[in-house]
């Protein structure tokens, strides 16, 4: 079995997030994508993130009649600093003979040295590296050139339509009252205007 891993914040969820998945799907071949929620990414302490509940129903609706993605819990679960590292060894223990593929940006490959112990992720999982907005392959090719030898092997470099959407734009747009429209699926648009999310307090 071939897993993708694909961990994040998703706050919220749009189609950058979901092209990239079935990209990754599609070209490595994977036999399911898990998303996971982070309950507190390291590198975004200085924001209030949605709660886990509301994310979790967002990806919900997103991925709905999709078997091949599935939304994990378990980081959300674990509670506190969602490493990369410890999930990855959880879930290389709960799924011993899967394959383990962790699907990252161009943009968190670059800081992924930095990570709690990124050998050790490298040996864990194969890495793909996709470039999700404007960088050029010349450009995520240097990113990869410029990593430690023990990471760079485990890289993969995968690329895929160049959509520039972000889920800071969506809450920069809904918070200026603009149209999200096309840029996240339908039910996760009606369900971030039924709940308020992201408006200006």
């Amino acid at each position: 079995m071939k897993l993708g891993i694909f961990g994040g914040t998703f706050d919220p969820v749009h189609y950058g997030h979901l092209i990239l998945a079935e990209t990754a799907r599609e070209s490595c071949r994977l036999d399911e994508v898990r998303f996971l929620p982070a309950y507190s990414p390291p590198h975004k302490q200085d924001r209030v993130i949605t709660t886990g509940k509301q994310r979790v129903e967002m990806l919900e609706l997103a991925t709905a009649g999709f078997p091949e993605f599935v939304v994990d819990q378990r980081e959300l679960n674990r509670e506190g600093t969602s490493y990369t590292v410890e999930t990855l060894t959880e879930m290389a223990e709960q799924f011993p003979d899967a394959e383990l593929h962790f699907l990252m940006g161009a943009d968190s490959l670059i800081d992924l040295p930095n990570w709690l112990e990124p050998q050790r992720i490298a040996e864990l999982a194969r890495i793909i590296a996709v470039n999700r907005d404007s960088s050029s392959s010349a450009e995520l090719h240097e990113v990869v050139n410029n990593l430690p030898d023990s990471i760079r092997s485990a890289v993969t470099i995968l690329e895929m339509p160049q959509i520039s959407i972000s889920a800071s734009d969506l809450r920069f747009r809904i918070s200026e009252n603009r149209s999200i429209r096309f840029l996240t699926p339908r039910p996760v648009e009606r369900y971030i205007l039924e709940h308020g999310l992201y408006r200006r307090s």
